[in-house]
């Protein structure tokens, strides 16, 4: 079986790729089961490059074709922002990032939002060179609630509702893949993580043959 690594060490975000990525039929594989804890930086203003940054580390010292993504949310009421500093939002006061992004957008009218995911997928270099990366991006259109809703999911899920009515975390599990900014993205990549795989699993035929 072909492995794939996830860069993430955020539980609930392996659990949604390994439903994401499940057409594969591949092992997918999270940082922590490789004991493999980098710290990449994520300094860039856009999320395409912070994803590639953390793809090509990872794909780097594990040898393993990777998956990284950059995502987050934006509100209109704040510029569009938080944006690609969403997971850092609320960290100076250690809060969630979703309670403050409710408190600042108290008084706001305008509460469109959206959620984006870059998603980068890197592949190692046999040869020692630079992993070659391809970017994937999945946009939702949404609004944000008044309150939390939902039991489900992670993040901002609970304060970002779809146009059904519902937030991310008030969806079952398929629903939410199905409609999500992530699951956009990952059904974009997934006809090239198939070619990606199957030219692994050859490669690793022939060194055997060898």
């Amino acid at each position: 079986m072909s492995r794939l690594l996830v860069a993430t060490e955020n539980r609930g975000k392996l659990a949604e790729y390994r439903r994401l990525l499940a057409p594969l039929r591949a092992e997918v594989l999270g940082t922590q089961e490789l004991d493999l804890h980098l710290a990449v930086p994520e300094p860039h203003a856009t999320y395409a490059a912070n994803a590639t940054d953390k793809a090509v580390a990872h794909a780097r010292a594990s040898g393993l074709v990777t998956v990284a993504d950059d995502s987050g949310i934006e509100a209109a009421a704040l510029g569009w922002g938080p944006g690609v500093t969403s997971a850092r939002f609320a960290a100076a006061d250690g809060r969630a990032g979703a309670d403050l992004l409710l408190e600042r957008l108290a008084d706001a009218t305008d509460r469109r939002a959206r959620m984006v995911c870059w998603l980068a997928v890197a592949v190692p270099d046999v040869k020692g060179g630079e992993p070659a990366v391809e970017l994937f991006e999945g946009i939702v259109d949404g609004t944000i609630t008044h309150d939390r809703r939902g039991s489900g999911g992670f993040g901002y899920d609970p304060i970002f509702e779809l146009a059904g009515g519902r937030t991310t975390a008030e969806l079952a599990d398929q629903d939410k893949d199905r409609l999500s900014h992530r699951g956009r993205a990952v059904r974009a990549a997934l006809p090239r993580l198939r070619e990606l795989l199957a030219a692994q699993a050859r490669m690793g035929r022939t060194a055997e043959d060898a």
